[in-house]
């Protein structure tokens, strides 16, 4: 899940490069080109038809990332050191009509410090996560690891996604920062009719280039875009490292194209076999343990704004954060916080345990109408630049999962609001759950997606799953199921955060890592790491 920005969608995690940065920023406030390349492609794979052979067959050219960038932060990192390569790729809009509209998927490399074995493409997550600067971000990150000796770190934005075009767009900055941009009322203090949930698929058709656009952002096209990703990096075999949605990304690739994988880490697992309505579920009861966790360690303090009861956080939580629904904040430059905007903020640093007494902090502030703590959250996790200006995450999460997800009918969807409200009830904005209503209601096409996905492969090899024990978002089971589903490995990791691989924090994880993805030495069975 994103985050505040979300006005509480219930989308899947974000465990973006930001992460890691964002926690630091966070700990803190507790305180206080050369000429192009090119690269050929491969001969298109038997699965291809005739008619894609155009894009497996194109030559990749790479040149300076200058003008790839759409937000400040990433133009930083793009441009920060002179050895990152940007191209794209050209893939159809919809693969049943391969001659039709085209889409542009926007990549950076960072070359290999030695000889490459070859690329490890990346995926950060979200839906809706930009992998560019996932690989560039890495690259320093990992600067001394044989990972980074050994591959090109190759991050992409998925369609609809960053610098990728075309791009899914529903809200401007300005709404955003109004309290505007909501994708979902399942949880929070929100209410919609059809007229809104039409209103709102409207909006994100004619901002993002039409119906056609919203229909092709689904999973399954993006696992067929990184196949030709893979052949025109000149690679045979997909090396591969997912976060957390990347982890479902990473599945359906394999069950699509398994004789095409090399490598394949899944790190903060979505357990293939849960539907929407279950994962949903497990989710937050999960955020709810996480949230559960940071007010008993708050507890300890004697002027913690949790209390020093932690059966009484909930409801001391609520004493502070709902009166905000009919008397909000709004900063000197338009800024709202709401309910929503505090429990989202809460849900984003929920992510990393590091970042719970900043959370506190920023709740106990909100007695004297004080936001910025909690702003300063939502901006970290969200990707607000210093300029107002945000990442089309938020949009292209939703607009993904409009495609993955399975659709509820208003009943559902208010049955759905009562269950999350029963077992996560710090989400619970005392409002009751109608009103609740599926806002992909009128989605101009179905999913795609069906459950369970990737199961029962043939000619699969070994995969690794990593799952941390304490994951607020994607729990350990859901590891667990998607190692078991795929056949493959699991490293399990003893702590509380989401997701490990590719952040430097642990040495034991990223050897694990590093002998797997090199030299495909999977790690023994009920093999165990420890933050």
């Amino acid at each position: 899940m994103f985050g505040p920005r979300y006005r509480g969608a219930l989308s899947l995690p974000q465990p973006m490069p930001v992460l890691a940065v964002a926690a630091s920023t966070l700990l803190a406030l507790g305180a206080c080109s050369s000429g192009p390349t090119t690269s050929h492609a491969l001969q298109p794979e038997p699965e291809s038809s005739a008619e894609l052979q155009r894009f497996y067959g194109q030559d990749l050219v790479f040149g300076a990332c200058e003008g790839y960038a759409t937000t400040a932060a990433d133009q930083a990192v793009f441009t920060s050191d002179p050895g990152f390569r940007c191209a794209r790729v050209e893939v159809p809009l919809d693969y049943d009509e391969p001659d039709g509209e085209t889409a542009q998927i926007a990549l950076l490399k960072a070359p290999a410090r030695g000889e490459p074995v070859g690329p490890l493409i990346l995926n950060p997550g979200g839906p809706g996560g930009a992998g560019m600067s996932m690989a560039a971000v890495g690259a320093t990150t990992l600067a001394e690891s044989p990972l980074t000796a050994n591959f090109d770190l190759v991050g992409f934005d998925p369609r609809g996604v960053g610098a990728s075009t075309p791009a899914i767009d529903c809200f401007t900055d300005a709404e955003t920062d109004a309290g505007e941009a909501g994708t979902t009322v399942l949880t929070g203090s929100g209410s919609w009719t059809e007229d809104d949930t039409r209103a709102l698929v409207e909006q994100c058709s004619q901002r993002s280039g039409g119906d056609e656009v919203l229909a092709g952002v689904g999973t399954r096209d993006t696992a067929r875009d990184m196949d030709i990703l893979r052949a025109v990096l000149g690679d045979d075999k997909l090396s591969y490292l997912g976060r957390s949605y990347g982890t479902r990304l990473g599945a359906v690739y394999a069950e699509m194209f398994p004789s095409n994988v090399r490598a394949m880490v899944l790190d903060g697992a979505i357990d293939p076999h849960l539907g929407t309505v279950e994962r949903r579920i497990t989710q937050f009861a999960a955020f709810q343990r996480s949230f559960d966790d940071m007010a008993a360690g708050c507890a300890k303090a004697p002027d913690c704004p949790l209390g020093t009861d932690p059966s009484r956080a909930v409801e001391m939580f609520h004493d502070i954060t709902r009166p905000l629904i009919d008397d909000p904040i709004i900063t000197a430059d338009g800024r709202r916080m709401d309910f929503d905007a505090a429990y989202g903020a809460v849900i984003a640093g929920l992510y990393d345990s590091r970042v719970w007494p900043v959370i506190t902090k920023g709740i106990g502030e909100l007695r004297a109408r004080a936001p910025e703590t909690l702003l300063r959250i939502t901006d970290a996790f969200g990707g607000r630049g210093e300029d107002g200006t945000y990442p089309n995450a938020p949009e292209a999460n939703f607009a993904i999962n409009c495609m993955d997800e399975q659709r509820n009918t208003p009943e559902q969807e208010v049955d759905l609001k009562h269950r999350i409200q029963a077992v996560a009830p710090f989400t619970d904005a005392g409002l009751g759950p109608e009103g609740a209503r599926d806002p992909c209601e009128s989605w101009p096409a179905e999913p795609t997606l069906n459950y369970p996905y990737a199961t029962d492969i043939d000619g699969l090899p070994d995969t690794l799953t990593i799952s941390i024990t304490g994951d607020p978002s994607t729990p350990y089971e859901a590891g667990v199921s998607l190692a078991d589903t795929l056949g493959g490995s699991l490293l399990t990791v003893d702590g509380d955060q989401h997701t490990i691989a590719f952040n430097g924090t642990s040495d034991c994880v990223d050897t694990i890592v590093a002998d797997y993805v090199i030299d495909l030495t999977s790690p023994p069975e009920h093999s165990r790491c420890s933050l």
